[in-house]
């Protein structure tokens, strides 16, 4: 249906704005195309030529054959190609003159990003400008992910034998036992466990396959992980700084070990057990840390996730972007999921290492919910999503904990003791388990896991189940 004049004076009525813009006449053509080309790749909008922008009034202009061709020839230099009505709407009280009217749909996740003579435009409030180099190779790739996407590209560094098919087995009999996957995934060749969730092209391993299991990091900077504990709340002075890498699963598990070893454990007598956490939720830490390694761009060889932890506050960051339906100030909202790497993310679903797409940051406000603890905000910063816990203030809903214990005794010599029996065990056999030093010390292993944790010049290299313990040259003796 036509627009009507009644209608076009009603779209008008106030200044340009993101989905509106007016030009004098098509000798503002070239300049309006680029605002089409911004209306396609934004979210939509009318362009319309015979209004004037400033006072608003209703010229038109004449429109010839010549008028048509011109206009005709100049939206075909957008690409993809555009199927636009254009409309002549007759201007009451000057006869011949016409308004030009089009209107054009706006960009969609998944479509492909819209040019004009080669050059891509979108819009910043009411501000024609050409879109970002990032901007349109994210809306590229994600329209075309078999041909860009990182984690569908074949493996250059790894082949089907440099993956952990321990882990691999491991992984798959969790989600058996839980129900995402059928029992014959137990016994089915790792070729064909890995080929039905896409992580393969012939006999190539693909890099998302790389990313989930492989044993050997080689060329691949990526999988680097940068661990801090900052003294005060600045980068001016370390008390541990660690360099860690692995593939995604091996990259949790260190963070987790990092955490526990560095954040206060609390704990309360319910009933006859003593429930013993951390003082922001693990719970919490985990679905922040999975999702900085689901959805990171990896991509980005040159840059590594990073976990910090000041006194007064935990940062996870993230070489990544969120989707453009997603910012930092809604996305404590329901939303659906976006996965960046969804192969990635769909092996994670399957083994149950997370649950519903789209439902990790809800995860992590109902664990902080649930403890007293404040829910984590997101920002950007630097090509990087940052999440950041607030730290508790001491003394924050802990009357009831007993941080620094053993076994519901406080400090004293004995606390020393084992804290000196630890150190001289891990010394003389740095493969030595938290489990074995909890049988030989006839301790629980909590309470040597929470000795450990206070020792910050103790670290676990490595692994969980290849890796090994150092202690600082300069504590020795």
């Amino acid at each position: 249906m036509a627009l009507t004049i009644d209608e076009l004076k009603v779209l008008i009525q106030t200044d340009e704005h993101r989905q509106l813009e007016l030009k004098k006449t098509t000798g503002e053509l070239k300049d309006g195309m680029h605002s089409a080309c911004a209306f396609l790749n934004t979210e939509g909008g009318w362009l319309f030529f015979g209004i004037a922008p400033t006072s608003l009034k209703i010229l038109g202009q004449q429109v010839t054959d010549n008028t048509q061709r011109e206009i005709a020839q100049a939206l075909s230099y957008m690409e993809p190609q555009v199927d636009v009505r254009v409309e002549y709407i007759d201007v009451p009280n000057r006869p011949g003159h016409k308004v030009i009217a089009m209107h054009f749909d706006g960009w969609a996740w998944g479509m492909v990003p819209y040019t004009y003579h080669g050059c891509p435009y979108y819009k910043v409030e009411s501000t024609t400008k050409e879109m970002p180099r990032d901007m349109y190779e994210e809306r590229l790739r994600r329209s075309k992910p078999n041909l860009f996407a990182w984690e569908r590209q074949p493996s250059e560094f790894t082949d089907i034998s440099s993956l952990d098919e321990k882990l691999i087995r491991g992984v798959v009999r969790l989600g058996v036992e839980r129900g995402r996957l059928s029992e014959l995934a137990l016994t089915e060749p790792i070729e064909d466990v890995l080929g039905k969730w896409k992580l393969t092209t012939g006999e190539r391993p693909l890099n998302a396959a790389t990313a989930l299991f492989t044993n050997d990091t080689g060329m691949y900077t990526q999988f680097i992980m940068r661990l801090a504990r900052f003294r005060g709340t600045d980068k001016n002075e370390f008390i541990d700084n660690q360099r860690v890498e692995g593939n995604i699963f091996v990259l949790l598990n260190e963070a987790m070990n990092f955490f526990r070893k560095h954040l206060n454990m609390h704990g309360k007598i319910v009933g006859l057990v003593r429930d013993e956490y951390l003082e922001v939720p693990a719970e919490a830490l985990r679905e922040a840390v999975l999702n900085a390694l689901c959805h990171r761009q990896y991509e980005r060889y040159n840059l590594t996730i990073g976990i910090a932890i000041y006194d007064d506050r935990i940062e996870i960051e993230n070489p990544g972007i969120l989707p453009p339906q997603i910012t930092p100030e809604n996305i404590r909202q329901p939303h659906i999921s976006y996965p960046y790497n969804p192969l990635i993310a769909n092996v994670l679903y399957s083994t149950t290492y997370i649950e519903n797409w789209g439902s990790g940051v809800k995860r992590i406000m109902e664990a902080c919910q649930k403890r007293g603890v404040a829910a984590p905000t997101w920002s950007i910063n630097g090509g990087f999503v940052v999440v950041t816990f607030m730290r508790p203030i001491k003394g924050d809903n802990q009357s009831d904990t007993q941080d620094g214990t053993q076994d519901g005794t406080q400090g004293g010599t004995q606390e020393e003791n084992l804290d000196k029996w630890i150190e001289n065990q891990i010394r003389e056999n740095p493969q030595i388990t938290t489990e074995e030093l909890a049988k030989m010390s006839k301790k629980g292993l909590r309470t040597i896991k929470r000795h450990i944790a206070k020792m910050p010049h103790v670290r676990y290299v490595g692994s969980g189940y290849s890796g090994h313990w150092e202690v600082d040259a300069n504590e020795e003796g």
